[in-house]
């Protein structure tokens, strides 16, 4: 039984992303590492490839390098507040989407008003670079809600790497079973056209 196919998008070159440890912030490394010992799609279906930090963001990187903004998901990390008790969660969307922070996400987290993380904050509670945050590796105590139209079938997830420098592809319906991740119906809103 042959190993299944690497996931590729565009014309980047993609490697398993546990052959290239140096493409991915230590928690990301740590947690694939971790995901793969019981899931063994991981090594061969968790692809990385290495990109110009400066076409980081997506918009930007789908331009230069012609991906479809259809596969590219966006993590946002988000806070909310009830009785004095913080709620932080990852929320991953599809970059043709925007997170319902204000209604769906307050919601899920029981919170009274819900923001995003302070940039700051995000960077040096995640250990990860700013423009590359992604769900895996996060810490523990923090909740990882994704889109159902990220994880959908035949779907790719384009997302960061933890760093700038990188963007990792997975099979969305593989970042299903990540064991954080809880997958939630109508977490997005359409992104208004201009």
């Amino acid at each position: 039984m042959s190993e299944p196919a690497l996931p590729r998008l565009g014309s980047l070159p993609w490697t398993p992303a546990l052959d290239r440890p140096d493409l991915l912030a230590d928690p990301v490394r740590d947690a694939l590492a971790a995901w793969a010992e019981d899931e063994p799609r991981v090594r061969h279906e968790v692809a990385v490839t290495e990109i110009d930090p400066d076409h980081a963001d997506t918009a930007t990187l789908n331009a230069v390098y012609e991906l479809p903004p259809s596969a590219s998901a966006n993590c946002v990390l988000v806070a909310g507040r009830r009785g004095g008790e913080e709620r932080v969660a990852a929320v991953v969307v599809l970059a043709t989407t925007r997170a319902d922070v204000n209604r769906r996400v307050r919601t899920l987290l029981d919170a009274r008003k819900a923001s995003f993380l302070a940039h700051d904050r995000a960077v040096a509670e995640s250990g990860m670079e700013f423009g590359g945050i992604t769900p895996l590796g996060l810490p523990g105590q923090w909740r990882v809600l994704v889109d159902s139209r990220v994880t959908a079938p035949g779907a790719p997830a384009l997302m960061g790497s933890g760093l700038r420098r990188s963007k990792i592809l997975l099979p969305g319906d593989l970042l299903a079973t990540f064991p954080p991740v809880e997958v939630v119906e109508d977490l997005a809103l359409p992104t208004v056209q201009t």
